[in-house]
């Protein structure tokens, strides 16, 4: 009797194929923000200060009270904003689940002209949208993603938001103060080490998108330059040199 043909056994392709990051915690942008914000925030910050002539112990404290003040502003507006997108979510997640309740037929014909808009056949396209409407959760969760363009179950977190933006502001900030706080008074040292982060910063963020690691750092030191320029000049024109 020969042997029953043996039936392959399903494997997730992500388990051996390949994995996606994960896009939906909303760490990497205010992670990136942050840390751009908190070098850019800071190195503008010494370069005007600094080219007024003040002295090393009012760069380091006026650094400091930036990276502070900065930090929590970062973190709650990200928090805050975060929270406004999630809960303009639920409030279109209610609207449509309202219109399910009131006009599931018209609803799920829609849903059959999304799905031959995909490139489904006329009865594949509704054999599918009658499936789906089988489970009301399942029918919302749908919807809600074709019509809006988002997964209502999975919206990024304020909290991780919020903490990410806080921690990397904090070392974007820090960064361009290195030099003073280990004892140094020179303005271009302070700057240098400020671009250097800016080129690490860009490197990294352009590494966890999959581009090319030298046009991030060139784009970020490239915006760094700007404000650096801008608050120099400022600083040049309306400081004092303190005695």
């Amino acid at each position: 009797m020969p042997d029953s043909p043996v039936v392959p056994t399903y494997r997730d392709p992500h388990e051996y194929d390949h994995r996606h990051s994960d896009v939906s915690g909303g760490w990497l942008r205010a992670a990136v923000f942050g840390a751009m914000d908190g070098l850019v925030t800071n190195i503008a910050l010494i370069a005007g200060i600094g080219a007024a002539g003040a002295p090393r112990s009012t760069i380091i404290l006026a650094g400091l009270a930036g990276l502070v003040a900065g930090a929590f502003s970062m973190a709650l507006g990200e928090y805050a904003s975060v929270t406004a997108q999630n809960e303009q979510v639920d409030k279109e997640a209610e609207v449509e689940r309202s219109a399910l309740d009131r006009n599931p037929i018209g609803e799920m014909q829609e849903l059959s002209i999304t799905f031959r808009d995909m490139g489904m056949s006329e009865e594949t396209a509704a054999k599918a949208a009658a499936e789906v409407h089988d489970n009301p959760e399942r029918a919302l969760r749908v919807h809600v993603t074709h019509e809006l363009g988002i997964d209502p179950d999975s919206k990024p977190s304020p909290w991780i938001a919020g903490i990410s933006s806080f921690v990397m502001f904090s070392i974007g900030a820090i960064v361009p103060l290195l030099s003073f706080l280990f004892g140094s008074s020179e303005l271009w040292l302070g700057l240098a080490i400020g671009g250097l982060g800016l080129v690490v910063a860009g490197g990294l963020a352009a590494h966890f998108t999959g581009k090319a690691w030298w046009r991030g750092a060139l784009r970020q030191l490239l915006f760094g330059a700007v404000a650096v320029a801008a608050t120099y000049l400022v600083g040049r024109l309306l400081g004092v040199n303190a005695a």
